[in-house]
């Protein structure tokens, strides 16, 4: 019977992840198409770091979602697309961080430098920080894979075995340079954004009228940035969280990775489409007028 009741449980709470993961991908794919309606959104650089992270936490949250379901029917892969998933998801997982990062950056521009925000935050310059931020996730991988190829053979790859990072922990160092990588950007990420915090503050401070309140939005956006960015963080230490729990108790393990994955996967992409889809005027605007069939489309264009 505790065993019945068990598997309920487990249903359900497979149910509400793919009711989440669904419900989240419709809304980044709704704010994608109104981020490619306008040609003012995909040539402003906000907007196109704004982008860039939905299209991540889509590839996250498809990969991921994937690894979660193989995981729960047991199912079992190829240790060679497996490595795929998991180095596309950490790949994103920092490509995610980088860019908001970078956007908490060009708002520390766009008020601490207002004469110079249109020279240094042009379309150019944020394809350029694209490749830069794809460059710079990609390392600590690049370092995996190097360290991970020289120490298997080549029929590891052709073995079924359950998709997780644990497979690939082959030594207990390799957890000790991961996680030394993830807290050096980590810290370079979080030193920025303060930095960028206590100057804005200190403009919102002097600031006065229209611009005080602008000003202040836009340090409340650098803070909720901060806080996304905290929880995206964190989601690079789970598995080795996990991997310790794996040890005491298989349910444990379970119930750990459930919680890591609601709150540190799915809850940190709820917010991207808050803060620009929802709190951006000009967002806004352009998402009422599409989800209205066009109804406001005088009031976008003024």
């Amino acid at each position: 019977m505790a065993a019945n009741d068990s598997s309920v449980y487990a249903n359900d709470d497979l149910i509400i992840v793919q009711f989440f993961i669904s419900l989240f991908l419709c809304i980044n794919f709704l704010l994608i198409t109104v981020f490619f309606m306008k040609d003012f959104f995909y040539t402003t650089m906000r907007y196109i770091f704004f982008a860039l992270t939905l299209m991540s936490d889509c590839v996250i949250l498809m990969l991921s979602d994937v690894m979660l379901i193989l995981t729960y029917f047991a199912y079992t892969i190829p240790t060679s697309c497996c490595l795929i998933v998991y180095v596309a998801v950490s790949v994103y997982t920092y490509v995610t961080a980088l860019t908001l990062t970078a956007m908490t950056l060009e708002r520390f521009v766009a008020i601490c430098m207002p004469l110079r925000h249109r020279e240094l935050c042009s379309t150019r310059s944020a394809l350029h920080c694209i490749l830069i931020i794809h460059a710079i996730s990609a390392l600590p991988d690049v370092i995996f894979l190097s360290i991970f190829s020289a120490y298997v053979n080549r029929s590891f790859y052709t073995q079924s075995a359950l998709c997780s990072m644990e497979i690939f922990i082959l030594h207990t160092w390799q957890t000790h340079i991961t996680s030394a990588i993830s807290q050096f950007y980590f810290l370079i990420m979080f030193i920025t954004i303060t930095f960028s915090y206590f100057k804005i503050m200190k403009v919102a401070k002097a600031a006065s009228g229209q611009n005080r309140k602008s000003t202040w939005k836009g340090l409340r956006t650098v803070v909720l940035h901060g806080f996304q960015l905290f929880l995206c963080v964190f989601q690079l230490w789970c598995p080795f969280i996990e991997a310790a729990m794996l040890q005491i108790s298989l349910e444990l393990y379970t119930v750990v990775r459930y919680f890591n994955y609601m709150v540190f996967i799915l809850s940190p992409r709820c917010l991207s489409p808050f803060i620009y889809g929802l709190r951006d005027d000009k967002f806004f605007v352009a998402l009422r007028s599409f989800v209205l069939c066009g109804l406001y489309k005088k009031e976008l264009s003024n």
